[in-house]
Order: structure tokens, then C-alpha cells, then sequence
């Protein structure tokens, strides 16, 4: 009863705070704002929309042949209808409660394939943290490409001297300091605390996701490259996602990978602050293209055809795999 009631409070606050950005966003628009961006929506070439659907349902399927590497080591060998479907159920279910979207991948993939649970659930922990791992990567790379743009960005916002923003190599200088310096303090500093209660527990998971992480490297060699090659083509499809939408509007069809990078990285940031980034993704995806100089119109009709056809794939393709597997577990129970 009480993780039932903390769900129904997580969905209310995350509905909340997209529903608070949508009110808050058509409260500061103007009649010709809103007429504007309407235009936007209507002058949008969705061929190009319906392109980037194709890519985000590919980068799914993507994920479900990296996801489906994970099972190898432990024995067993999952269909890869049953893994995308697992993948696209799990992608829809996010939508209707935070998180409950990997509770669902296990859940159907113990339906159809008759994995344990707790089996299914080691994978995805592991698949979570390089996801994780990837994300970083991603996004300092994003940082380099985006510097200049963003430089330039933040001049025009704070209004400051171009020379007072640090250079890229002071950048690079001060990260390699902090890691040092974050060495060092866990040589010198961190055994000598494992005897408390909380920094024990803390070191055990980090030594936990350590080990979840190097178990790739015991898949085979081919199929832990395997497993690099698809996850650089998951997050490459992320980034080839927002490029393709940004071509459908002709104000922005000249903006490149940069450009492409920003909304990735904005947008990513949405998504952890609202159900599924309702409202707050849009937005994020609006400011990102306003470092590039794209009007605020554009911007916000890009940035809601982007998350509105991301959804709707998922729910095209997730709906029908949700009545198979209800349909694969109605006959499972009828043979048992």
C-alpha cells in the first residue's frame, strides 16, 4: 500500500510540473506568439516527422538487440520479437508511472520467454549503468562540439566580456584537476570512513555497478564489442533524431550535429523533470535552438513534434505488443 501510494505521488508531482510548464509557457505568449506558432505547426514539412519516427522506433531496436547480448552469459537466448516488444511495452509504460516502464520489461519478457525476474532485472540494472556511462560521453562531446555556439550564447546572455568566459582548454584543464583531486581523496580519505554505516553501503554499490559494468567484458569478445557498436548507434540515432526534425521547419533546416547535440542534451535534461518531459521537454528543446538563433515560434513547434512523435510511436507499436503479451500469458495460464 505505501510504494502504491508513493507511485500515485510520484505521478501526480511529475503530471504536476509538466502541467505547470505547459500553463506557464501559453501564459507569457502573446495572441501573435500563439498564432505564430501554430503557423509553424502547419508550414512543417512531416515528411521529415515522420522520418524521425522511423529513427527513434530503429534506436528501439537497437536497444533491444543490445539488451538481448545481456541474457547470453546467463543461459538464455530471448527472441527478438519478444525483446523489442519487452523494449517498446517498457517505453510506454514510463508514460503512465515513473519507472514502472522496467518493472514492465521483466515482467513481459518472464511472459514470454519464461526469464526469473531477478534475472531480467541484473541486465537492465547493468544496461542502466552504461547507459549512464554513455550519457557522459555523449554529453562531453556534445560540450566540445556546442562550445563556440554556447560561448556565444552565454556572452549575449550574461553580458559579459567575450575574454571573462573560460577557454575550452582551462575547461579541460579544471575537469582533469577535479578527477585528480577526486582520486586522491578516495586513496587518501575513503578506506579510512568504511567504517561508518552510510559510506560502507555506498562503497558496496559502487563496487556493485563496478562489477555489473566489467561483466560485459565476459560476454566474448564479439559480443562485447557487439555491445559498443550498438550502444554508439543508440545514442547516434538520439542525436540523428533531433536533426531530422529541425529539417521539417525552413528557419532551422540549415542547423547541423551541433545544433543536433543541444536539443539532445536539453532535452535529456526535460526528461528527468516531468512525466515523460510533458511540457518541460518542449521547452528545453526551444532554448537549445535559441543558442543557434532560431525564433522562439520554431523552437517550440520543433520541440513539441519532436517528444509528441516520439510518443506516439511508442504508443503505435507499444499498444499492439501489450495485447500479445496478454494474450501470450492468458495462454500460458490456460496451459498450466
Amino acid at each position: 500500500m505505501k510504494k502504491r501510494t508513493g507511485d500515485i505521488l510520484k505521478l501526480v508531482l511529475f503530471l504536476g510540473i509538466g502541467i505547470f510548464f505547459i500553463y506557464w509557457f501559453l501564459l507569457k505568449l502573446s495572441s501573435e506568439q500563439k498564432e505564430a506558432i501554430w503557423a509553424a505547426f502547419r508550414g512543417a514539412n512531416y515528411w521529415w516527422v515522420f522520418l524521425g519516427m522511423a529513427v527513434s522506433l530503429l534506436s528501439h531496436y537497437v536497444r533491444a538487440l543490445r539488451w538481448r547480448l545481456l541474457y547470453k552469459p546467463i543461459g538464455f537466448t530471448p527472441s527478438i520479437n519478444n525483446t523489442f516488444g519487452s523494449v517498446v511495452v517498457a517505453y510506454m509504460a514510463n508514460l503512465a508511472f515513473p519507472r514502472l516502464g522496467e518493472v514492465a520489461r521483466c515482467a513481459t519478457m518472464n511472459t514470454s520467454e519464461k526469464i526469473p525476474i531477478e534475472k531480467s532485472i541484473g541486465t537492465v540494472v547493468t544496461e542502466r549503468l552504461i547507459d549512464l556511462l554513455m550519457f557522459v560521453v555523449v554529453v562531453g562531446i556534445g560540450l566540445i562540439i556546442m562550445y563556440g555556439d554556447i560561448k556565444d550564447w552565454l556572452y549575449d546572455q550574461l553580458i559579459q566580456k567575450y575574454e571573462s568566459l573560460p577557454s575550452m582548454p582551462m575547461l579541460l584543464g579544471a575537469g582533469a584537476a577535479a578527477v585528480v583531486v577526486a582520486l586522491l581523496l578516495y586513496k587518501l580519505l575513503w578506506k579510512r570512513l568504511l567504517h561508518i554505516p552510510l559510506v560502507k553501503k555506498i562503497d558496496d554499490l559502487a563496487h556493485s555497478c563496478i562489477n555489473s559494468v566489467a561483466s560485459i567484458l565476459h560476454m566474448g569478445s564479439k559480443a562485447t564489442i557487439l555491445f559498443g557498436i550498438f550502444s554508439a548507434i543508440i545514442y547516434l540515432l538520439y542525436i540523428i533524431g533531433g536533426l531530422v526534425i529541425i529539417q521539417a521547419f525552413g528557419e532551422s533546416a540549415g542547423l547541423g550535429m551541433g545544433a543536433a547535440f543541444a536539443i539532445y542534451l536539453f532535452g535529456s535534461v526535460g526528461m528527468m523533470f516531468s512525466q515523460g518531459g510533458l511540457g518541460v521537454y518542449p521547452v528545453l528543446v526551444q532554448m537549445a535552438l535559441a543558442i543557434y538563433g532560431i525564433s522562439m515560434e520554431t523552437g517550440t513547434a520543433a520541440g513539441w513534434l519532436l517528444w509528441g512523435s516520439q510518443q506516439v510511436i511508442v504508443i503505435t507499436v507499444g499498444l499492439p505488443y501489450l495485447v500479445y503479451f496478454s494474450l501470450v500469458k492468458k495462454k500460458n495460464t490456460t496451459s498450466e
